[in-house]
């Protein structure tokens, strides 16, 4: 009884070191290897195509110096708007829900007629002036 205890306790640790044995076999050969270093040197100096050049500056601001020009003396039919300067009518009646006919949207057919400051222009093709600007629909 003591031999089978005995026994059977050694087949159970070299089991289990068999097991492990094999699971970092297994392991080992998925695992990829560790790169080997890489100098400047071995670049060739291509390390230097990344650095920033001096010569040039500051980086500036790409986009709009101080943001969008806006115009808040726009009203559409009598509903003061806040609009862009050069942003197109037809889009700010449509912010406020301003019904406006729109046929081509390219400003042959005309039925899209509403009268800016005074005028009657076509919605589709005017933009939002600087200034004051009265839009009135049709």
């Amino acid at each position: 009884e003591d031999l089978l205890t005995t026994s059977f306790g050694i087949m159970n640790l070299s089991s289990i070191a068999l097991i492990l044995a094999s699971y970092f076999a297994v392991v080992s050969a998925f695992v990829a290897p560790k790169p080997a270093c890489v100098t400047n040197v071995a670049l060739n100096g291509w390390m230097d195509a990344f650095k920033n050049d001096e010569s040039l500056g500051k980086p500036q601001n790409a986009g709009l110096s101080n943001g969008p020009a806006y115009n808040d003396n726009v009203t559409i039919n009598g509903k003061p708007v806040k609009a862009i300067v050069g942003q197109k009518v037809s889009d700010v009646a449509a912010s406020v829900r301003a019904k406006i006919n729109y046929d081509c949207r390219n400003g042959d057919c005309g039925t899209c007629m509403v009268n800016i400051n005074g005028r009657k222009l076509k919605a589709c093709q005017q933009k939002i002036p600087r200034g004051k600007c009265s839009i009135n629909t049709l």
